[in-house]
């Protein structure tokens, strides 16, 4: 058995190699260079424009869906709860830890580019939705490969589908539910075990409802959650204010330069802050692996470009905002280069930063990040196991779901955690062949849109 466990693990990590490893970075970030050329650098020509359709309307209470939609406001809420996640937490502080403060400068660039990566994933996402049986609109990879690409890819939607249905289960399940039942035993001394049946049922009472229900718990949760981690990461940044300079100039200085071993740190090269940085980019707002978008064809909206805007808002708030925050943070407060990494560098920045409130904000927001990204990937997996199965298989994915948090939060998941890293990353190259093919179709729509709004 423990052969037979070694054999998966050496398999594993060949293909995790593969699929995480430079040329598949490339590839991610290259998809997002393409489309800032060929759009003229929407992210930042029209960046103003996108932040008065998305950030200026996020309280606008004029959008109400209807049956089989949800505002553009509540897709873009199930889609930040996946990505505002323990990425924001615990990967910029590997990212760091590994690659150095360099690695938060890769990171920003992984980030600009990916902005043009999440637009073109959901102007594809809304031009090609469909309605299925239950009068649900329904979107993604999965169908822009098909109604997109043509029916002799669906081969290609299919293994989209597979690798979503089941890296569902463990990146965006079994290791959310295992972070907050660690976060909760370290910080307030709760079982395991209790805090994966409480996680469960409140999961379920919000899962079993479908779409609309998880829309509605996001919209209220994904606000307060970002707004309170934040509020905590701002204000040891003002405490640490006259360390900010100095956390720039190791940012762009260890960028393109190798960084000397300090204390536990072991020292990083350029190459690793690269990797690293566009890596737990890419993990923390994922542009690029084709899942928001499976959220945001189910959204209320007019064009296909101006829900894409909320893609690029998506990732800027994501990554440019919280992970800078995080890594701010990190590095004002001097901990980054103790040896320390994951949520544990993190939470000991905000314990240094402030001193007994500064863990328990760490806990609360590992706890609201994971049990959102809970949802959202439920609704993700189920989406992509309909593809395959029909939408009558859905009730039966959301009953699979449940128990296994419970499993998760008491388990060791190494194991589990790198397969579904695997899985994460695979679903991207169905997708990446997709934006590549229909680049001509974003652009077309995005030319249209623009024209009738006279920019």
């Amino acid at each position: 058995m423990i052969g037979f466990v070694q054999m998966i693990e050496s398999i594993n990590g060949t293909i995790n190699g593969i699929v995480w490893g430079p040329y598949m970075l490339v590839l991610l970030v290259g998809t997002g260079v393409y489309y800032s050329f060929r759009t003229n650098f929407l992210q930042v020509g029209k960046f103003g424009f996108a932040m008065k359709e998305t950030l200026f309307k996020i309280f606008d209470k004029t959008e109400i869906a209807e049956d089989g939609d949800i505002t553009p406001f509540q897709a873009l809420s199930t889609a930040l709860a996946a990505t505002i996640g323990t990425g924001n937490i615990a990967g910029v502080a590997t990212a760091i830890a590994i690659g150095g403060p360099g690695a938060v400068f890769w990171m920003w660039v992984s980030a600009f580019f990916g902005m043009m990566t999440k637009f073109a994933e959901v102007v594809l996402a809304i031009r090609y939705r469909e309605k299925n049986a239950e009068g649900n609109w329904v979107g993604g990879p999965m169908y822009y490969i098909v109604d997109g690409m043509g029916a002799n890819w669906k081969w290609l939607a299919w293994i989209f589908s597979l690798f979503g249905a089941l890296a569902a289960f463990g990146i965006g399940n079994m290791v959310q539910a295992n972070s907050v039942a660690d976060a909760l035993n370290t910080s307030f001394g709760i079982p395991h075990v209790v805090s994966g049946v409480v996680l469960a049922i409140a999961a379920g009472a919000v899962i079993l409802g479908g779409l609309k229900r998880i829309a509605k718990v996001t919209e209220k949760i994904v606000p307060f959650m970002a707004v309170f981690y934040m509020i905590g990461a701002i204000v040891i940044v003002i405490l640490n204010l006259v360390h900010i300079p100095e956390a720039f100039a190791l940012i762009f200085r260890h960028a393109f330069t190798a960084k000397a071993g300090v204390g536990g740190f072991a020292g990083a090269t350029v190459m690793m802050a690269m990797r690293f940085g566009v890596a737990r980019g890419v993990f923390s707002n994922e542009a690029g692996l084709g899942s928001a978008p499976i959220a945001h064809a189910a959204a209320r909206t007019d064009h296909p470009v101006r829900q894409g805007l909320w893609g690029v808002f998506e990732v800027f708030a994501d990554t440019i905002v919280i992970c800078t925050l995080t890594a701010l943070t990190i590095i004002t407060s001097g901990v980054w280069s103790s040896g320390v990494t994951g949520a544990a560098l993190t939470t000991a920045a905000f314990n240094e930063g402030l001193p007994g409130p500064g863990g328990i904000i760490v806990a609360i927001g590992i706890l609201f990040f994971a049990f959102s990204t809970l949802l959202s990937w439920a609704y993700y997996g189920e989406k992509c196991a309909e593809f395959i199965l029909g939408s009558g298989f859905n009730k039966i994915y959301r009953i699979i779901w449940l128990p296994l948090i419970v499993l998760g939060s008491v388990g060791s998941l190494t194991l589990i955690w790198d397969i579904a890293d695997t899985l994460n990353g695979l679903m991207a190259i169905p997708n990446l062949v997709a934006l590549l093919a229909l680049s001509g179709v974003v652009v077309n729509l995005t030319k249209e849109f623009f024209e009738k709004q006279n920019l």
